[in-house]
């Protein structure tokens, strides 16, 4: 008999197996494996989901505030810097390409508070020129303004740590610059005009933004001087870097993704080993079906028999319980998909849900054993700070995530189901 016309028979006995339970347990274990392979998909898909907008949020902010998607550095500085940048924006793939200064500084603010900063020297246009730049950063103070000569924006922790708001002065006590620049100084004052935030916290904490000829004027033109490349798509990083690198030999070129290699690579450690932390949901639950397999291969010992003295083949008798599994696992696999789906769709509001439970909660035991310190009671912040997370559902991860799930069910009844190829007829007779 050919292989498609041995199949109705084994689902039609798979699905005879899967209603007649003689003790009532198999069933149970089911129904437990199911929910709990759905509940690790969910769980899985929301928390790889969540951990993606999280890096998101920070990859974007480096990418387009702090390294750019590619950085040039000349060996020696151009002769003509606007033909030197004509031909860069007229590379394939190239957006915008800009001049930049950076140098390390120690920080005076008031009250003598000092602050290690990385100051760097920009277009004082590039806020209203460079879109991306100005999505990631939330002016909170002032207003970014660097047109004027020794003036500078701060980020906010920064400007926290010196307590200075917009219209005080900094004193860039110590700077790192040209052989001409001096080291150590009291008059290199600038005045805040604006205090940014973004969604990286060591950027808030540690730049200050000043313009091109504030830079070279307490810089030197000896400073640390390089360009930064912005591309339409920053996926395309290798490809535009092979070509500037052949049109600009003289020049290095680093992409986004080796300049923060280090920082990518511990988030992504990060990631897998909460992924495989959260995958030991499946293996629990996998040992949960193997041991439910089991005991139903030696509940139907007595008619896997039967089927085997009926002429069926051992891997067909073993197919019938495999077939159990997989049906254990998409019943679980495919709910917990759309459950994890539909949390993400609704991230804020299902934190907004457990901001308010967790409330009600508190205060019905604040009421029922404080009634006076009820008052006091707040909601919690984390869980506001949680909703405003994006969630960032990529597909190829959804999907291995659920296919994951369905595999740990089919793994555990293989495994299981291997004890029914050693029943024979024989030894059921003889039981008999």
């Amino acid at each position: 008999m050919s292989s498609n016309k041995r199949l109705p028979w084994i689902f039609f006995i798979s699905r005879r197996f899967a209603k007649v339970d003689s003790r009532g347990r198999a069933a149970a274990s089911g129904v437990l494996a199911s929910l709990g392979i759905g509940a690790g998909v969910a769980v899985l898909i929301v928390i790889v989901s969540v951990m993606n907008g999280f890096q998101a949020g920070y990859i974007k902010s480096i990418m387009e505030i702090s390294s750019f998607h590619i950085r040039a550095v000349p060996e020696t500085p151009p002769e003509d810097e606007k033909a030197f940048l004509k031909e860069i924006l007229g590379t394939d793939g190239v957006l915008t390409a800009v001049p930049m200064y950076e140098a390390q500084s120690l920080v005076v603010g008031k009250n003598g508070r000092q602050q290690s900063a990385l100051i760097r020297g920009l277009p004082w246009y590039i806020f209203a020129s460079d879109k991306g730049f100005a999505e990631q950063i939330t002016v909170s103070a002032g207003r970014f303004d660097i047109k004027e000569e020794m003036t500078c924006v701060l980020g906010s922790s920064i400007a926290r740590k010196l307590s200075v708001r917009p219209g005080d002065e900094v004193n860039l006590l110590a700077l790192s610059g040209g052989e001409e620049t001096e080291l150590f100084s009291g008059d290199r004052k600038l005045k805040v005009t604006g205090i940014f935030s973004c969604g990286y916290a060591d950027i808030n904490s540690s730049f200050i933004f000043i313009s091109l000829d504030t830079a070279a004027e307490i810089l030197g033109l000896d400073s640390a001087h390089f360009y930064g490349i912005k591309l339409k798509d920053s996926e395309t990083d290798q490809r535009c870097l092979s070509i500037l690198e052949n049109k600009f030999p003289g020049v290095g070129f680093e992409s986004w993704r080796s300049y923060n290699r280090s920082f990518f690579g511990a988030l992504k450690i990060e990631k897998n080993v909460l992924m495989m932390l959260a995958f030991l949901i499946f293996v629990v639950v996998g040992v949960n079906i193997f041991n439910s397999m089991r005991r139903m291969v030696y509940e139907h010992h007595e008619e896997t028999a039967v089927l085997s003295a009926l002429g069926a083949k051992k891997k067909e008798i073993q197919l019938v319980f495999i077939l159990q599994g997989m049906t254990t696992g998409l019943y679980g696999a495919i709910p917990g998909l759309f459950a994890g789906l539909a949390i993400c769709a609704k991230m804020k509001d299902v934190f907004v849900l457990f901001s308010n439970a967790a409330y009600n909660v508190q205060l019905f035991f604040y009421m029922l054993f404080n009634p006076q310190a009820a008052y006091a009671l707040k909601t919690n912040s984390m869980f506001l700070f949680y909703s405003k997370i994006p969630a960032v559902v990529v597909f190829s991860e959804v999907a291995y995530i659920t296919l994951f799930g369905i595999a740990a069910s089919l793994l555990a009844s293989w495994f299981a189901s291997r004890n029914a190829l050693k029943v024979s007829v024989a030894e059921v007779l003889h039981d008999e």
